[in-house]
């Protein structure tokens, strides 16, 4: 079930009418949101709930049995079992078959073939998210960031919640739980800023994102020996965009249905093509992964304490294992690669060069920008000839057949979103706060409208459900 679709709209009116009429029950209304949550997951694979369902007590167990322990030997143990029963299932799913694949290749190497055991396995929707989310809560509560949860339906719901469900943000649970507590209140600002995030997120995904994808990205990826330089350039461009178009919008539509809800999700996205370093570009994209990645991979490693030698081998494991996250393929590797070796050499530079400014901040967007694009032909190729074909079409004179003005106003609309006011979603909330509800719904509804009006066909899955 796609949020910028009519199922989901008719589910999302009944989840919310529902969940407000039992506002004063707030068990209650947390059982209906979790049930509703296991019905929206089903739509995809209704084995998987009993998945969510496994994860959610695993993490609750173990996080009950920290919270009751004081040997802190005991408590380290605790984690680590809970952590590593958290990646075997992971592992399991996401990545049984990349590793025995590889296994397999390595032993012909030598000569030793052997028939590996390889299943047929089903990826869950969301895997890596609601994960990553119950390693951050077991974690949390070993380090007494956060209490235990009162009670194991708020843990089902806080890893379950469907508007985060599938493609995230990664919502920890010091900021969920303390919300599951009490009874929420649904603020005219709240749902003004709800409204138009969903909105905007609507057009981003509906208009700007699918008409790229299927009239740009797709088919130059697909062949690029039939398209010349401009056309390639075009459609690593247009994938630059789509891409955040596509997660973004994901991001703001699931921030503003959880504040129609009641309740408040961290911002995931701070326009990060406008970035001047590797390091400023993954404190504004996918901030929730980005954030977590620091919190529970880096600083455990060591972060920063020992050296910069030390740092900069821990940044590399970070990214090596951040694109692996993304899937279990060596060009994600490759990509985490690129941004880690990008910001060992900006920190190499920064213990040179101290604090002076080198180059101007507009060349360093423009550097970072285009790096972040090599970047994203690794993301998006599904292979490395594809990807290797790609950059040599760069090269490669011919004539312009698939970019259209229209496609090129959708490249630098997308960009230029960038240079827009700094939280100007939330300026234009205030705006529209004091306006009468029934002009406000208007005025939603005519965006809404016009948004249907200029969409292609069809709804494409969001790009991070893969992962």
């Amino acid at each position: 079930m796609l949020f910028p679709t009519l199922a989901f709209g008719v589910f999302f009116l009944f989840v919310y009418f529902t969940a407000w009429s039992l506002d004063r029950e707030n068990g209650r209304r947390k059982l209906f949101l979790l049930l509703a949550s296991w019905f929206f997951y089903a739509q995809w694979d209704w084995r998987f709930v009993g998945l969510l369902i496994l994860s959610a007590v695993l993490n609750w167990g173990v996080a009950a049995l920290i919270a009751r322990s004081d040997a802190a030997g005991r408590r380290k143990l605790l984690v680590g079992l809970g952590v590593a029963a958290n990646l075997l299932i992971l592992g399991f799913f996401k990545y049984y078959g990349f590793f025995v694949e590889q296994a397999g290749e390595l032993l012909a190497r030598f000569g030793w073939e052997r028939d590996l055991p390889l299943l047929q396995i089903v990826l869950p929707v969301g895997i890596s998210f609601f994960t990553f989310q119950g390693i951050s809560y077991v974690v949390d509560v070993h380090r007494r960031k956060t209490p235990p949860a009162d009670s194991l339906l708020d843990v089902m719901l806080l890893m379950s919640f469907f508007p985060h469900l599938v493609a995230g943000p990664i919502v920890r649970a010091a900021d969920l739980l303390p919300q599951f507590k009490r009874v929420p209140r649904l603020t005219r600002e709240m749902a003004t800023h709800g409204l138009l995030l969903i909105v905007w997120g609507l057009f981003k995904k509906s208009v700007i994102a699918s008409e790229l994808a299927v009239r740009l990205v797709d088919p130059v990826f697909f062949d690029p020996s039939a398209y010349g330089a401009v056309d390639i350039a075009a459609a690593v461009y247009g994938y630059a965009v789509q891409i955040y178009c596509d997660f973004s919008a994901y991001s703001d539509m699931a921030i503003g249905i959880a504040a129609l809800l009641g309740y408040s999700f961290p911002r995931n996205f701070d326009q990060p093509y406008r970035a001047s370093s590797m390091q400023s570009f993954w404190r504004r994209w996918h901030i929730s992964l980005s954030s977590w990645l620091r919190d529970y991979l880096y600083v455990p490693l060591g972060g920063g304490k020992k050296g910069l030698v030390s740092s900069c081998i821990n940044v590399m494991i970070t990214m090596l294992l951040g694109g692996l996250w993304h899937g279990a393929a060596w060009t994600f590797v490759a990509w985490g690669a690129l941004h880690g070796g990008v910001q060992v050499i900006e920190r190499i530079g920064r213990a040179v060069l101290g604090d002076r400014k080198v180059i101007p901040s507009l060349v360093g967007v423009l550097v970072t920008f285009h790096i972040v694009c090599l970047g994203w032909i690794l993301f998006r190729a599904e292979t490395f000839d594809l990807a290797v074909a790609m950059v040599q079409g760069l090269g490669r004179f011919g004539a312009v057949t698939v970019l259209t003005p229209f496609l090129l106003v959708l490249i630098v609309g997308g960009l230029a979103m960038h240079w827009l006011p700094p939280r100007a979603v939330e300026g234009l909330t205030l705006k529209l706060k004091p306006a009468p509800s029934l002009t406000l719904g208007v005025l939603i509804g005519l965006a809404i409208l016009l948004i249907e009006a200029v969409r292609p066909d069809g709804v494409a899955p969001f790009i991070y459900f893969q992962f």
